[in-house]
């Protein structure tokens, strides 16, 4: 049988802070499924073939990643794929309650519609990427900071060509 685990959210930006989580939920799992996901709640800046492309490109060294789109429940996309494990990373301890809460209630939807529960596993970020939120690096742009250190090398790249952010102020 296959160890495959499931990595949803937004990625809107993807950061090394979640090119920290898959890189080592790699060495762990046979495959690791990058979920983007779409939610009418949240208003992403990047668009979602933007968000598939970033994160494809910024884990092409890695061959055991895929990345696809989500739309609806991400309980339901995993039970429909055959996945038995969601990967979520913890950067601190606020996360961590948000992403407990979060897994109980994929914990409860999957046992009943199926009696058969999902597992959620979480990883804690390297401590030198656990301050990277993907608002915050919004923010920093809005306000003209440099990014680039907390970006892959392929997604502040593509923000700086198609001049968004503090790349767009600086041209």
């Amino acid at each position: 049988m296959q160890r495959k685990a499931l990595y949803p959210g937004s990625f809107d930006p993807f950061t090394l802070g979640h090119l920290d989580i898959i890189s080592r939920a790699s060495m762990f799992f046979d495959e690791v499924t990058i979920g983007v996901a779409t939610n009418n709640k949240k208003k992403n800046i990047l668009s979602l073939d933007e968000r598939l492309r970033l994160a494809s490109e910024a884990t092409a060294e890695l061959t055991n990643i895929n990345v696809v789109p989500i739309d609806g429940l991400v309980i339901d996309y995993a039970r429909n794929h055959d996945f038995r494990v969601l990967l979520r990373g913890i950067r601190a301890a606020n996360d961590f309650e948000q992403e407990l809460e979060m897994s109980q209630i994929n914990r409860s939807l999957s046992l009943r519609k199926h009696n058969d529960a999902i597992e959620t596993i979480f990883l804690m970020t390297s401590p030198e990427y656990s301050f990277i939120r993907a608002s915050r690096v919004w923010e920093l742009l809005e306000l003209g900071g440099d990014i680039s250190a907390l970006l892959p090398d392929s997604v502040s790249k593509y923000l700086e060509e198609n001049n968004i952010g503090y790349f767009q102020k600086t041209r």
